[in-house]
């Protein structure tokens, strides 16, 4: 008998059932576990940006109410008919108002901004004798409530026969708002290397030349953040407005504390269509810079 050998297929190397076995390792995917602490962080997110929503929930419905649907007992329910009539009316009253609000928040930014970027650098590069007194005295007015200085603030302007209105408040805005953006753009400006500085020196710029060819042109984050943060603070304020403006010469909140007195007791839907109206600007100016906003304001909170 012939034996028959039979055929013994070559082994390469990788091949095998070992080689199987860490082919099916490497393919499988970690798998997900559960996380209680994700899902309580998720949880408590969901939670604020309900509490958030659910007065803007109200307000959005209640304007699109007609007079005889915008009842407190209703406030949670869709409108029967919708209508823009409300929209219409707070617009009428409110434009004026918007429009003066908008002559006073942009200068007072800017102007705030630009001196508490000369600040800022003064304190942080060119400092003198008392240049720490005299940071100490300026970031001491962040802590000075408006209701303490009111009234003789309100003495202070009359004597200076200043005109009541937008002027008197963007000069207000503008003092008020030194000590935030002297304290955000000395922050900064710390963080700026001391090489582009001494650099300046050697070329024979001054002061002012070195901020406004060196410095001026990296100090964009620090602008957004303070036109932001002025921006904002311009818009809502209410007290000075009180005090320094009327009716006919004030900023958006004070018209819109008329129009929701106004309004009271005939139709709630106005009133909250003009407070939708008066929180869309800030809204806009967070929705297109929100981004640039944190970046900035941590661009100087780590010196290096």
């Amino acid at each position: 008998m012939t034996a028959v050998a039979t055929p013994v297929e070559a082994q390469t190397p990788g091949s095998g059932s070992g080689s199987g076995a860490a082919g099916s390792r490497r393919q499988k995917k970690p798998v997900q576990r559960f996380s209680l602490g994700r899902t309580l962080r998720y949880a408590i997110l969901i939670l604020f940006v309900l509490i958030v929503l659910v007065p803007v929930y109200v307000l959005f419905v209640t304007s699109f109410k007609g007079a005889g649907d915008a009842a407190p007992s209703r406030a949670w329910n869709l409108p029967q008919v919708w209508t823009t009539e409300n929209w219409q009316a707070a617009w009428t009253a409110l434009s004026p108002a918007i429009l003066r609000t908008l002559q006073m928040v942009i200068p007072s930014a800017i102007i705030a901004a630009f001196l508490g970027s000369l600040n800022g650098f003064v304190l942080s590069r060119w400092t003198f004798r008392g240049a720490n007194l005299v940071f100490t005295l300026i970031l001491f007015g962040m802590f000075i409530p408006y209701q303490a200085v009111i009234i003789p603030l309100n003495q202070l302007v009359q004597d200076l026969n200043l005109p009541s209105g937008i002027p008197t408040l963007i000069l207000l805005h503008v003092i008020y708002g030194l000590p935030i953006t002297t304290l955000i753009f000395r922050n900064y400006y710390q963080t700026v290397p001391n090489e582009l500085i001494e650099a300046a020196r050697v070329d024979g710029a001054g002061m002012l030349r070195t901020y406004w060819s060196i410095v001026l042109p990296i100090s964009i984050p620090s602008f957004v953040v303070v036109l932001i943060w002025q921006f904002t603070s311009a818009w809502n304020d209410f007290l000075f407005a009180v005090f320094f403006s009327s009716s006919q010469n004030g900023p958006v909140t004070l018209a819109l504390n008329n129009l929701a007195n106004g309004a009271l007791l005939q139709n709630y839907g106005v009133s909250m269509a003009g407070a939708l109206f008066a929180s869309l600007p800030t809204l806009i100016v967070y929705i297109l810079l929100g981004k640039y906003f944190m970046g900035g304001l941590m661009s100087g909170s780590v010196k290096g």
